[in-house]
């Protein structure tokens, strides 16, 4: 049967990257994006878009039926600062998006799923070096919270009903495309631009706060690979690992100084610090590489060397 995708929260950081790749691969006819409001963007302008409610059961229901989907990326949710500013709004959107998807995924409307869990779901007491797989999740955001309890129920949808459903814990993600959206690792992209046009940066995080990041051709390439494996390939159906690199504020300002050897960086450590400091400093992912082949492209040079050009070839030309 051919391979039909519906991705919700088409128009947001990861979900607009996304889009473009499973276009690339699969068709433009074949790619459904979906957000909650119609941009004039590529996304919209570019292959079949359609506005939806991610917490409207029967709007999900109706696109399946009418595209005929059988694969559903579930991309909509509201991220950890700007969570913390509306916790059960966020609370509401994480976690009923969630179980419209699982649900329609039960009764036999889809099938494959993809739903992004996070480094959020670690907190203060989980091991802050080489975070394993199995450890400690004790997470004090709501964000984490509710991408915690997302991964309970997409493992116990997968053995209770056979939901195949995927799941990969992103790290901090880093894109030249998409301008930061409230994350608490966006400093790692607002920096970049802050280096071209005004030599200068002022970091909501000290100095020495190091966080697990990724380059978002990786996260993509990550995103893609997990629901091409073989289902018996998928063993753990809570959520994956995944590592790309880890860095502080200071190393990846040290970084861009071989690009501008003026540049300079202050710290104005804000609430956001307090929610980094609950977070791993690196994760190890052997389990995804062991499982499903994962293997990162991009380390802090190469992608700084990337960042730098795409941004200047695109944004400040």
């Amino acid at each position: 049967m051919e391979t039909k995708i519906l991705i919700i929260g088409a128009c947001g950081q990861i979900g607009t990257e996304l889009t473009h790749k499973l276009r690339a691969i699969y068709g433009n006819e074949n790619v459904i994006a979906s957000d909650i409001r119609k941009l004039n963007n590529d996304i919209v302008n570019e292959g079949v878009f359609e506005v939806v409610n991610a917490l409207d059961y029967n709007q999900i229901e109706h696109l399946l039926e009418k595209y005929q989907i059988t694969d559903v990326y579930l991309m909509a949710a509201l991220l950890s600062a700007t969570a913390e500013k509306n916790p059960a709004f966020a609370w509401d959107l994480n976690m009923n998006s969630l179980f419209h998807v699982l649900n329609l995924a039960k009764s036999g409307k889809i099938k494959k799923i993809f739903w992004p869990s996070s480094i959020a779901v670690f907190g203060p007491t989980t091991p802050r070096e080489n975070t394993p797989q199995y450890t400690i999740m004790e997470p004090s955001t709501v964000y984490g919270i509710s991408k915690q309890t997302g991964e309970r129920w997409c493992e116990y949808y997968h053995t209770q009903y056979g939901v195949d459903v995927r799941s990969i814990r992103y790290p901090g993600l880093i894109s030249w495309s998409t301008p930061p959206g409230g994350g608490t690792t966006d400093y790692a992209v607002d920096i970049y631009h802050k280096a071209i046009t005004d030599g200068k940066f002022t970091s909501f995080l000290s100095e020495n706060t190091g966080l697990p990041m990724m380059y978002m051709d990786d996260a993509i390439k990550a995103t893609v690979s997990i629901m091409q494996a073989d289902g018996d390939k998928i063993k753990i159906r809570s959520s994956y690992n995944l590592s790309g690199m880890s860095f502080t504020p200071a190393e990846i300002a040290e970084e861009i100084k071989k690009h501008f050897p003026n540049f300079t960086i202050e710290y104005a450590p804000d609430f956001r610090q307090k929610i980094a400091d609950s977070w791993p400093a690196s994760i190890d992912d052997a389990e995804a590489r062991k499982d499903w082949g994962w293997k990162n492209d991009f380390d802090m040079e190469n992608m700084t060397v990337e960042m730098i050009s795409k941004l200047k070839e695109t944004v400040y030309k």
